[in-house]
């Protein structure tokens, strides 16, 4: 099938890109970055918007850069801009190795950072990466910027609490400090597929004991987050098995998973155990 009729607009600088949404956001206006979700379902017709917003040229949102302790990702870096380090250090060890999961190289060369966040689906492996980091998500629309904490942004399954008139303008991640470990798991049914379950672990050693601990989980539930439960269990700890173990029971433990045709409740709990405990061995060995 071919996409139903729109209108095409190509603005050049933000204002122009939230000006445009402002107009055409009740019409279904729809931003076009990567196009990886979006011209598939309008391929199909199961999106119809009639107003397409192309932010491919608009200057600046294909900056990565480092300000104020963070890294910021504009709206419009691809995938494949992390496959080597884009900062020194564990953050850009980090994303290196986590996008080598994402789907496969050709959409890695499309598909953006920021849009995979604003798709909010669940098996994102960069909606991991933002709810485990904590990253700050800026939003942009013609009523000014306003900036949303990870942890309120995910709103559910391909649900944000991006308001309709607003641009995922840029991702904001915390640099990493000196020393930090860090493991990441997946489970897929084929390489390329989406995950079924992820872990995203990281962690400081500090004399001996475990500091600064994040678990976050993505795939198993309608929205990636942090497992509080699971990072309590390991601060304090001496890196092992036994703390792994403990962490690895309490993140199954405070899991809501989702359940399909194909996948249980308790199949996806069972994963996400068996996935951190690895993604925690991962960091204590490297």
């Amino acid at each position: 099938m071919k996409p139903a009729p729109f209108q095409y607009h190509a603005p050049k600088t933000v204002a122009d890109a939230v000006a445009l949404l402002a107009a055409h956001a009740g019409d279904d206006g729809r931003i076009l970055a990567g196009g990886q979700s979006l011209v598939p379902t309008m391929a199909f017709r199961l999106a119809r918007p009639a107003h397409l917003i192309d932010i491919n040229n608009v200057e600046g949102l294909d900056c990565i850069a480092e300000a104020g302790g963070r890294l910021c990702i504009g709206a419009t870096v691809r995938h494949a801009a992390f496959h080597k380090p884009v900062t020194a250090g564990p953050l850009g060890a980090l994303l290196s190795a986590v996008v080598r999961h994402i789907a496969h190289y050709p959409i890695r060369q499309r598909g953006t950072f920021c849009g995979s966040l604003a798709h909010a689906d669940p098996a994102s492996e960069w909606c991991c990466v933002a709810a485990a980091l904590d990253a700050e998500l800026v939003a942009r629309s013609a009523r000014g910027e306003r900036v949303i904490q990870a942890a309120a942004f995910f709103d559910g399954a391909m649900t944000t609490t991006l308001a309709e008139d607003e641009l995922l303008a840029e991702a904001r991640l915390p640099l990493l400090p000196e020393g930090t470990k860090f493991g990441f798991q997946e489970f897929s049914r084929r390489a390329g597929d989406f995950a079924i379950a992820m872990a995203l672990v990281a962690f400081r050693v500090e004399g001996g004991r475990i500091a600064d601990a994040r678990i976050g989980i993505g795939g198993a539930e309608p929205a990636a987050r942090r497992i509080a439960k699971a990072e309590a269990a390991l601060d304090g700890a001496a890196p092992g098995k036994d703390a792994f173990a403990a962490a690895a029971d309490a993140a199954a433990a405070a899991m809501d998973p989702m359940e399909d045709v194909n996948t249980s409740a308790g199949y996806r709990r069972d994963l996400v155990r068996t996935l951190v405990r690895r993604a925690l061995e991962d960091a204590a060995a490297a």
